[in-house]
C-alpha cells in the first residue's frame, strides 16, 4: 500500500464519526441500519480496521453520501450536473442532484391547465418541498385548494392526498425538494 493509500484510508474513520454524529445516530442505530456490528463500525471510526469496500458501500447508503465523499477521493471531472430532463405524466422533469438517496432536488414544469378541471389526487411515501420559480400553481392538499405564485413555497407529508398543476394558461416551474419519509426540507423565512 503506497502512503496516498494509507492517507486516504486512515481519514476514513474520522469522516465516517463526523457523519454519524452529524445525524444524531448511535452505533447501535448505524448498525442495526447497515447490518455492520457496533463493535466493527466502532473499530472502523476509530482507525483500528482498515474498511473495506463490503463495509463503506452500506455506510454510505446509510448517511446518504457518495463513496467519493467517504474515502476523499480526489475530484475527477467535470462537477457540473449536466440537466437531462424527462417527461413523465405530461410534467418536464430536471434532476438537479446526482447522489443516491436523501433528499432529492427537481425542477418541474408543469403545463398549462387544460379545460377539465378534475384532479386526481395521489398519495405516496416521503416528504415534499416546492417553491415556485414562475407561473402560478393550483396546489390540492386534502380538503385545502391552494393557489401559489412566484416566491411561494409548501411543504407537505405526501400521505395526505395531494395534487399540483399550473393554475392557469400559462406553464408553472417549480423547486421541489423531495425526501423519503421523516426527511424534511425547512425553507426558513428571513422575515416574519
Amino acid at each position: 500500500m503506497s502512503d496516498t493509500e494509507g492517507d486516504v484510508l486512515a481519514g476514513v474513520g474520522p469522516r465516517l464519526r463526523a457523519l454519524r454524529r452529524a445525524r444524531g445516530t448511535t452505533l447501535a442505530d448505524l448498525a442495526a441500519e447497515t447490518g455492520l456490528t457496533a463493535s466493527t463500525l466502532s473499530r472502523l471510526e476509530n482507525g483500528r480496521l482498515r474498511p473495506t469496500l463490503e463495509q463503506l458501500l452500506p455506510l454510505a447508503r446509510a448517511h446518504g453520501v457518495p463513496l467519493d465523499e467517504l474515502v476523499a477521493a480526489p475530484p475527477t471531472g467535470d462537477p457540473r450536473i449536466h440537466l437531462r430532463p424527462v417527461r413523465r405524466f405530461g410534467l418536464t422533469i430536471v434532476p438537479l442532484t446526482r447522489r443516491a438517496g436523501g433528499v432529492q432536488a427537481y425542477k418541474v414544469i408543469h403545463p398549462p391547465a387544460g379545460r377539465a378541471s378534475t384532479t386526481d389526487l395521489q398519495t405516496h411515501e416521503g416528504y415534499e418541498w416546492f417553491y415556485v420559480l414562475d407561473g402560478h400553481v393550483r396546489f390540492v392538499l386534502g380538503e385545502q385548494d391552494l393557489r401559489l405564485g412566484p416566491g411561494e413555497a409548501a411543504e407537505f407529508d405526501t400521505r395526505v392526498p395531494h395534487w399540483i398543476g399550473s393554475a392557469d394558461s400559462r406553464p408553472a416551474e417549480l423547486l421541489t425538494l423531495f425526501g423519503p419519509q421523516g426527511e424534511r426540507a425547512h425553507l426558513s423565512p428571513i422575515e416574519r
